[in-house]
């Protein structure tokens, strides 16, 4: 599959590496292209690089992988028809760093950043997800023999469907929590995850969801 990632920090680089070790074509995007130069040199073959709106034409499901308050001008530098019927997977968390760490959380109910994307691309299938993790554990979620796991929200059953399948490719238990309205709780819970990695200095870890 071909893979586009828009975004150049370490998440978007773990999660394109990640793809590339799967097989997959990974195209990775910038405002400073430069940036990228010392990951696609060891990328290995499958990868490329390019602005904004490369990845996003090139992608067949797009990621989006910037900081919270750079989001929606990445999405209008990206091109808003180049994410037209595509999935694409919000890895984004409003988070500001202004004050230092941790972050201040800055989402409200119903503003949430993944409603924010479906609202800026209607005719994309947006899908949100990889939020509450580290880029350490994004490509590695197994513990002790155990799957932590990874829940995801969106409108859309085929594109969850896909992304479902992307991120099991990593070894993840996925959990589906329904509509694109409960990216708000995702990205609460990803600013407590945050907060407790800050406290404790710790970011190998994972959610794990038990049953029943």
């Amino acid at each position: 599959m071909k893979i586009g990632i828009v975004g150049s920090g370490g998440v978007a680089k773990a999660l394109g590496s990640g793809y590339l070790s799967k097989g997959h074509t990974v195209m990775l995007g910038s405002r400073d292209t430069a940036k990228l130069d010392e990951w696609l040199s060891t990328a290995g073959g499958g990868a490329t690089t390019g602005s904004f709106s490369d990845p996003a034409a090139f992608g067949e499901v797009v990621f989006l992988s910037v900081s919270g308050e750079g989001l929606l001008s990445a999405i209008e530098l990206a091109g808003i028809d180049n994410f037209s019927g595509k999935t694409v997977i919000d890895v984004c968390n409003p988070m500001d760093f202004s004050s230092g760490v941790p972050p201040r959380f800055t989402a409200t109910v119903g503003q949430s950043l993944g409603e924010q994307v479906q609202a800026t691309l209607p005719d994309a299938k947006v899908v949100k997800a990889f939020n509450t993790m580290s880029a350490a554990v994004m490509t590695d979620p197994i513990f002790d023999g155990e799957p932590a796991t990874h829940f995801i929200a969106g409108n859309d059953d085929g594109a969850k469907a896909e992304a479902t399948k992307l991120i099991k490719e990593f070894g993840w238990q996925v959990e589906d929590l329904g509509g694109i309205d409960q990216a708000f709780f995702l990205e609460a819970l990803a600013s407590l995850y945050v907060n407790f990695a800050f406290k404790n200095n710790q970011w190998n870890q994972a959610f794990k969801l038990m049953k029943r």
